[in-house]
């Protein structure tokens, strides 16, 4: 359970640290308007988390496979 815990702490830094440059350039680029940015950066969460999905996906596929084969070679 400590391992989720601190990968999503780590995700939460990652979405903060991505946030405040994402903020400054949206501000020059829209002007300060909250609604603007707010969906803006709605919109961009929403493709990093499908981003990370298939990133699990990909680790979990593959880490399936890799046990199944080790399972093979185990000496029975």
């Amino acid at each position: 359970m400590g391992k989720n815990r601190d990968l999503i702490q780590i995700l939460i830094l990652v979405l903060i640290g991505m946030f405040i440059p994402f903020l400054g350039s949206v501000t020059i680029s829209y002007g300060f308007n909250v609604f603007k940015i707010g969906t803006t950066f709605g919109y961009f969460l929403l493709i990093f988390a499908i981003e990370l999905l298939i990133i699990y996906l990909y680790f979990a596929i593959n880490n399936w496979k890799a046990k199944k084969n080790i399972e093979k070679l185990k000496p029975k």
